[in-house]
């Protein structure tokens, strides 16, 4: 890998991230901790982007204001061309219900619903997406046949398939994939990585955040934060292909 160049000048509609002295601090006064400290980051609409660094080191609380989940104390946030900033908790919920696709390590699915109802379900409470296109949504990654099981009758790997159909089915500018290997073995975490370099080819902007520096292969970038700060950003021309990747 090599390391990025400078921020380029393109436009909003080229860009899917920018943000600028984003700083976040929790709690006051002597307790105070400071989680990020001046974030300075721009993420290309189109590129799959890996942000790296060890627990605590604040790259879950920077996506999870790029995605509207928190908000910063301090700078200014600009995703799919909306600037976030200032927006009030509600306004945080309709830009992440319009823009914003996530995917967590526990995969937080409803046990009394099946596959299809647990996708059909965040698109019912969105009101954005179409029920009718659950089945192809589901088929796409690779639960054609499974759609109407549920959590229980599906392996580690289906469940988090499961949930990668639900943050698609709201079609996002942006997909966040957070430790999507965390709770899965090799073999299912490469179909996994694999399945979000699909995505990604398909012209998604995918933003994985992890701890685990092999999954750092698949990427065009890399992002790596140490105690709340960027220590380096690198650029990968030949990512290699999750099927190649191990750890």
């Amino acid at each position: 890998m090599t390391p990025a160049s400078a921020p380029s000048t393109s436009t909003a509609t080229q860009r899917s991230v920018r943000t600028q002295g984003l700083t976040k601090v929790f709690g006051e006064g002597e307790g105070a901790v400071e989680a990020l400290k001046g974030i300075d980051l721009e993420i290309a609409s189109g590129e799959l982007v890996v942000i790296l660094g060890p627990s605590g080191s604040g790259k879950t609380t920077l996506c999870n204001i790029i995605g509207g989940i928190d908000s910063a104390t301090d700078g200014t946030v600009e995703v799919a061309g909306v600037d976030i900033s200032d927006k009030k908790p509600g306004l945080l919920s309709d830009f992440r219900r319009d823009h914003v696709g996530f995917i967590f390590q526990f995969f937080n699915l409803i046990p009394t619903l099946t596959a299809r109802e647990n996708v059909e379900m965040i698109v019912e409470m969105t009101g954005r997406g179409d029920k009718d296109r659950i089945p192809e949504i589901l088929d796409a990654v690779g639960l054609g046949d499974r759609m109407d099981n549920f959590p229980a009758q599906l392996s580690g790997g289906q469940q988090q398939r499961v949930a990668v159909a639900r943050a698609l089915a709201t079609d996002p500018d942006i997909l966040f994939a957070d430790e999507p290997t965390g709770a899965l073995d090799l073999p299912t975490g490469q179909q996994i990585l694999s399945l979000l370099q699909d995505l990604n080819a398909q012209g998604r902007t995918v933003i994985i955040v992890t701890h685990n520096q092999s999954v750092a292969q698949i990427a065009h970038k890399v992002v790596t934060i140490v105690d709340g700060q960027i220590q380096s950003t690198e650029t990968n021309d030949a990512p290699a292909k999750a099927a190649d990747v191990t750890w």
